[in-house]
């Protein structure tokens, strides 16, 4: 069986910032970290970045999920577009306080509040232009 689809960002240089940024926000733990420098077979010129210490490939696990990271070619605007990521929580108050962190920096897109799906969502535009849509599953 192969593994499951993984969302993988590219943040232009600003990957090592924005993983402790989501490990204080949501409590995430990078799992895997490697930077160009340390790679065993370095890529071709055209796809490394001014900095050789930028992040080559990283991994971060939130919320029993894996999103993979990377600087890329670290041009220095990362461009999120046409996606969001999907972000459970366990309640209303983990839900608040995902919100909450997210959003430092970011952008409301839609107040955390009670729909007719959920007992609380909300979608948030992080500090590095990921958008999140925070939310507490239905009571089954």
């Amino acid at each position: 069986m192969l593994p499951p689809i993984q969302p993988y960002l590219f943040f232009e240089g600003r990957c090592e910032e924005a993983l402790d940024f989501y490990k204080k926000a949501l409590g995430a733990e990078v799992a895997m970290l490697m930077r160009y420098s340390d790679s065993p077979d370095p890529p071709p010129k055209e796809c490394m970045p001014a900095d050789p210490r930028k992040v080559m490939h990283a991994e971060l696990k939130v919320a029993g999920a894996s999103v993979m990271a990377s600087d890329g070619m670290a041009n220095g605007k990362p461009v999120f577009q046409g996606f969001g990521l999907s972000l459970p929580a366990k309640d209303e108050a983990q839900a608040d306080r995902y919100f909450n962190a997210l959003g430092e920096g970011g952008t409301v897109m839609m107040p955390m509040g009670k729909t007719f799906f959920s007992p609380r969502f909300g979608m948030v535009t992080d500090k590095f232009g990921v958008m999140w849509m925070v939310i507490v599953p239905p009571p089954v």
